[in-house]
């Protein structure tokens, strides 16, 4: 191909991107599912006329982490904090990591019992697929009420954080002992700590550096830091959720030293520039990540009924947890919350990170994509119903 067809194909997939998140708002149903399905059809077009492409999955994972921090930091940037929102961050915090528990102890049985490999085995492969995706939730509730909306964007920056904790605790530990937890524990306050300091010194930087551009270097500096915290096994998504939230609402800290050395006149006016950066950024790779992810899909294993049986029982085990705790322990109204579970981009990112000695037969890229596709459609439909009961605000 040359440079111009690249650049064509480039723009044009931008270019869908855009009216898919347009058609979305209007039918509820997520932009993501139409990147993937665009996705396919690509790879159909390239079968059929015997193009030559390269390995996309080797830019997979690194695409699909820069955005996630992207999204998670938008995100982040919309929450306002005040006491009163003290119950809805505990209630969020507990339904994700309860729920994310309670999923993988599910899943974790029906793959050992299908495929009969060791209880530790199934546990590290149930992890990705019980976590609830922020890169498909957040998006998609724009629309419902500001209260549950408020609860989605809290649950699943909570499910990405506690699933990684998770996944990284799982293939770091084949036993777990006094010595594995205390590790754990060590990595916790390691990580506020990274966070704290990250958080000041970021903050710091903007209302120092006068250079024209600005917040390109800072989203550059947050992916820096993300990447040294994951390299050293953080879970260094706390720092960029940590870091939206800070920035969103460093104006209520009345801590005189604080205010005189961090706070600056164009605050206000710098943090409107860089979530508007942010959201347009995360929209970009958000668009390449998923349509390369269709790209990738091997159509022919949906053919495999075990792969259908392994998707209905892991479906059935998702919404029945989410279900009884929604309704008995979380007790909120069960439309919409019980449908925006959806699975994607941390689901793939972690799948990928798998080590391929800890792979198991019969979780593939098919069953993931069957999940993702399952709980994005569930999640559509829900919304849907849920649009004339629960006005948008």
């Amino acid at each position: 191909m040359t440079t111009y067809t690249v650049l064509i194909i480039l723009s044009g997939l931008v270019i869908f991107s855009y009216l898919f998140d347009m058609f979305s708002k209007k039918t509820k149903v997520p932009s993501v599912l139409l990147l993937l399905f665009l996705g396919i059809g690509l790879k159909q077009v390239v079968v059929y006329f015997d193009i030559e492409t390269f390995n996309f999955l080797k830019i997979l994972p690194t695409l699909g982490t820069v955005g996630l921090i992207l999204i998670v930091f938008e995100g982040a940037l919309d929450l306002k904090y005040d006491k009163n929102k003290n119950t809805l961050i505990k209630k969020s915090f507990f339904s994700a990591l309860i729920i994310l528990l309670l999923t993988t102890a599910a899943i974790t049985y029906i793959l050992h019992e299908l495929t009969f490999y060791s209880y530790y085995l199934c546990f590290v492969n149930a992890i990705p697929f019980s976590i609830i995706s922020s890169a498909i939730a957040i998006p998609s509730v724009s629309s419902i009420n500001k209260e549950q909306r408020e609860f989605v964007i809290y649950e699943s920056s909570f499910s990405d954080i506690a699933g990684i904790i998770l996944f990284n605790f799982a293939i770091s530990n084949d036993t777990y002992n006094f010595t594995a937890f205390a590790n754990l524990g060590i990595e916790l306050v390691l990580i506020i700590l990274f966070a704290a300091v990250s958080c000041l010194l970021l903050l710091y930087l903007i209302g120092k550096i006068s250079h024209h551009v600005k917040f390109f270097l800072i989203i550059s500096i947050l992916i820096l830091v993300y990447a040294i915290g994951q390299t050293f096994h953080l879970s260094a998504l706390v720092i960029v959720l940590a870091f939206g939230l800070f920035l969103n609402n460093s104006d209520e800290i009345r801590i005189p030293f604080f205010r005189k050395f961090f706070i600056y006149p164009n605050l206000s006016k710098d943090l409107v520039q860089l979530h508007q950066l942010s959201a347009e950024s995360a929209f970009i790779i958000r668009t390449f990540f998923f349509v390369i992810f269709g790209f990738t899909i091997v159509i022919n294993q949906f053919q495999d009924f075990t792969l259908i049986q392994y998707g209905l029982l892991i479906l059935s085990a998702i919404y029945l947890i989410r279900l009884l705790y929604i309704k008995f322990v979380a007790k909120m109204p069960i439309t919409p919350s019980v449908f925006i579970t959806p699975r994607g981009l941390i689901s793939i990112l972690l799948f990928y990170n798998l080590p391929t000695e800890m792979r198991i037969n019969g979780v593939e890229t098919g069953l993931l994509f069957l999940i993702i596709l399952s709980t994005s459609i569930v999640m559509s439909l829900g919304l849907l119903g849920a649009k004339k009961a629960i006005p948008a605000k």
